[in-house]
């Protein structure tokens, strides 16, 4: 069952957006969940993951301007994005950490200067 990303959209460079994502795996606490996001042409790349614990971990280049979290209640995990720039442009996708689930259509993000 595929995941479903939402919440993207035109923001200006500075700007912020919070994406969800929903899907029953996100209830699984033995699974550690991420965001991945993709440029056309360019390889996906995982952006952050969550434990259910609380345990997270970001790629270098979104460390103390995203948040991710997770709430296994309500199955929904997302992606609180702050001082956005042109270079954050890109499809996000949320999926397991190692990727074991079909990939969605993910949700797009587009940084405008």
């Amino acid at each position: 069952v595929q995941l479903q990303a939402s919440g993207g959209g035109l923001v200006q460079a500075g700007g912020s957006l919070k994406l969800s994502c929903v899907g029953s795996v996100i209830a699984d606490t033995n699974i550690i969940m991420a965001w991945f996001r993709q440029v056309p042409g360019q390889q996906r790349e995982r952006v952050a993951t969550v434990s259910a614990g609380g345990f997270r971990e970001y790629l270098n280049s979104v460390e103390g301007r995203f948040t991710i979290s997770r709430d296994v209640g309500k199955m929904t995990m997302y992606l609180q994005m702050t001082n956005l720039n042109l270079g954050d442009t890109a499809v996000y996708y949320c999926n397991t950490r190692g990727a074991s689930r079909e990939w969605g259509q993910g949700t797009l993000v587009t940084v405008s200067s």
